[in-house]
């Protein structure tokens, strides 16, 4: 189990209150989440200026020392993603930190692939190889990244909503010829700054639509120097509710993306291809 968290906006925007101060901020649940589960081995931040992504990640806890806080209170940016990891497949290191990059994409997971290291060849057999090379550690997440880069690659003229979807399908196939009974955990969320999509299977999901500026209910200020010839639009995705919004779970089995000029998100039902 890990914490996902997505922002995206039409402008640049401050989001150190939804990541360190709010209630339920990703510090916090960092602590103990929803459930009381700590996330305590590593963490990371990717955010996006003139099209590139700049990714700060660490091998300890969000709560430990004040790098996070530091990291956070920086932001200013229209897409960000961010993770904090409790570890289930690899050790606590760097390498095995999320987000993980591979231009253009960054890319975060929350679940597990049971039974891994069996399912892990069958994945790499139809992975790219010079994506499967761009593997540094050892997390069933990297091996899914590489493998949905693959699909991407194989397909470029293709609808992107639909190669996912195909993808996380197909992961979810080669766990089940280990284990039929297999149940995955495929909350994913992967990003070019410009585009946002994520899938919701086996672990919760939540968004926020924010329609215009509005003061902050922690801090009580706009976080947006907002242009008024524009309208501003901003969504947020959560592995669980982090303020006092009105947040709606994301339906299991999901596939969602965000529009890019009003910032709605979309869902559709992950099984479509195969209705």
């Amino acid at each position: 189990m890990c914490r996902l968290y997505a922002f995206t906006a039409t402008e640049p925007t401050k989001v150190e209150c939804t990541l360190v101060h709010a209630q339920n901020a990703l510090m916090a649940q960092s602590t103990g989440d929803m459930s009381g589960e700590s996330h305590s081995e590593g963490w990371g931040i990717a955010t996006f200026s003139n099209g590139k992504p700049f990714v700060e990640r660490q091998a300890w806890a969000a709560y430990h020392g004040e790098h996070f806080e530091r990291t956070a209170a920086n932001i200013y940016a229209k897409t960000v993603l961010a993770h904090i990891r409790r570890a289930s497949v690899g050790e606590p290191s760097l390498k095995n930190t999320h987000p993980f990059h591979v231009a253009p994409w960054v890319f975060a997971h929350n679940g597990t692939v049971p039974n891994f290291e069996h399912v892990k060849p069958i994945l790499l057999a139809q992975t790219d190889p010079q994506e499967a090379k761009a593997i540094q550690g050892q997390t069933d997440s990297e091996h899914v990244f590489a493998f949905i880069r693959s699909c991407l690659k194989e397909a470029r003229d293709s609808d992107v909503v639909s190669i996912i979807r195909k993808a996380v399908l197909s992961v979810e196939m080669c766990s089940h010829e280990i284990d039929p009974n297999a149940r995955p955990g495929l909350n994913i969320i992967i990003t070019d700054g410009q585009q946002v999509f994520g899938t919701r299977l086996g672990r919760t999901l939540y968004h926020v639509y924010r329609d215009g500026v509005v003061d902050c209910q922690i801090c009580g200020f706009p976080h947006v120097h907002h242009d008024p010839r524009t309208a501003y639009r901003a969504s947020v995705i959560a592995s669980e509710p982090l303020s006092d919004e009105k947040w709606v779970e994301v339906p299991d089995r999901s596939i969602w993306s965000v529009a890019p000029d009003t910032k709605q998100i979309l869902i559709a039902p992950l099984d479509l291809a195969q209705s």
